[in-house]
This record gives structure tokens, sequence and C-alpha cells, in this order.
């Protein structure tokens, strides 16, 4: 899932990254807007709201907006210099940008319950889960190659409806590319939505300690590419040592 880059990929490796990434996106930009009412995937509004801010020169809600538009910047290119550094065909190249997203979690549950609603508090807060989105597009467009986006959905709307108008006018005859694309689309929009859900949930009824879900979602990928590799490597020791 995190070890196949290029012609390696497959779309099955896109599928299950796609799905368990874009549930951990939704589940954190629901329950971020909870926490901080701030939208921790959405830069197009943010751009939006920084342009609104400066022609009603409120500057210190425009400092804030255009922080956070720094920070989901900052995040993306942290996580794919890394990436470039290490070596994109590295295996742990993309463990240390998960790690990173987690550690940025975790300093929301841990400090989450002092926030008190000032500007200054929310700045940071919202400043860091948008940092850490930002990673997290980065890391999923480098692994997938600009297949596979989950933190937000403008563009996959977009796509989706490019790709039902072919299927529509191709009569019944869309080939399997074409299909596979919209499975991959929908998938990624169903499981945005089933996250937030979720997010939205357990962040009422659990407040701050509802962000260990995704970090269970971010260890869960860890575990899964780390101990299929080792299998899958095994299985070869055995089979040519026979």
């Amino acid at each position: 899932m995190l070890r196949h880059i290029g012609t390696k990929r497959s779309f099955l490796h896109n599928i299950r990254l796609a799905v368990l990434l874009s549930l951990n996106a939704g589940f954190i930009n629901a329950a971020g807007f909870l926490a901080f009412a701030v939208l921790t995937t959405n830069v197009t509004g943010h751009a939006a709201l920084l342009a609104v801010s400066i022609a009603n020169d409120k500057w210190r809600a425009a400092r804030m907006v255009a922080l956070w538009l720094f920070l989901f910047l900052a995040g993306a290119f942290t996580s794919a210099s890394y990436i470039r550094k290490a070596g994109a065909d590295k295996p742990y190249a993309y463990s240390v940008p998960i790690i990173g997203i987690i550690l940025v979690l975790l300093f929301v549950i841990i400090f989450g319950n002092n926030y008190d609603g000032s500007l200054v508090k929310t700045e940071y807060f919202a400043g860091s889960l948008l940092f850490a989105m930002g990673m997290q597009n980065a890391l999923v467009s480098i692994i997938s190659g600009s297949v596979v986006r989950t933190t937000h959905l403008t563009g996959m709307f977009t796509d989706l409806g490019i790709d039902l108008s072919a299927a529509l006018f191709k009569s019944g005859h869309s080939d399997n590319s074409l299909k596979r694309r919209i499975v991959l689309r929908l998938s990624i929009i169903m499981c945005f939505l089933l996250g937030g859900l979720i997010g939205g949930f357990l962040f009422v009824h659990y407040k701050y300690h509802a962000f260990l879900i995704p970090i269970s979602l971010l260890l869960l990928a860890l575990v899964y590419d780390y101990f299929r590799v080792r299998f899958t490597h095994a299985i070869r020791h055995k089979f040519l040592s026979n």
C-alpha cells in the first residue's frame, strides 16, 4: 500500500490507500471543525476567506488564515522533501511523514483540553492540523503518482463527473481503466464522508480523545505494510531455498 510506486503500483494498492487515508482525512476534518471551528483540509475555502478578510480590513483574521495556508503548504513541502531526500523507492521514506502526522495528533490530544476559543490558540491548534493534512496529501500524491487525493473532494467530484460522462457516452462499453477510476473516486468520496460522520460523532462523545482513531488508522497503515512485506520476503525465501 505504501511501498509500491510507479509501474509496481496496482489498482488494489490505490484502493487500500484511498480507503484508509480518506477515512483519516474525513475524520480529522470533521473532528477538527467541532474542536476549533475550522475546516482543516479546506485550503480553497481558506483562500477565499483570506481575500474577504483583506477586503474588509480584518488584518488579524487575514494573518491567521495566511498562516494556515502557509502551514498546509509547509506540511506538503516537508513531507515531499523528506521522501525525495530519503528516496521514493525506500520503504522507510513514507514512515517518517506518517509518524509526523501522528505526533501532531498526539499534540492535539494532550493539549486540546486547554483550548479556550481564543484567536491565538485557534490559530495554532487548527494550523497544526492543516500542517498534518498537507503532509498527508503530499505523501498520498507521491505514492500514488497523483492518482489519489484524500484531503479534499472538489477535484474528486469534478473528475468523477468527467468519468461518469465518459462512461455514459460510451453507451455501456466503457473500458476497465475508466471503471476503475470511477470506483476509486467513489471510494475516496464515500470514505471521506464516512470518516467525517464517525469523526463528528466520536468528538461529540469523547472530545479530543477521538483523535486516537486517526492515529490508529495511520498505525494500521504502517503495521500492515511492514508485516505484509516481511511475510512476502519470508515466502520468497522459503521457495528459493527449496
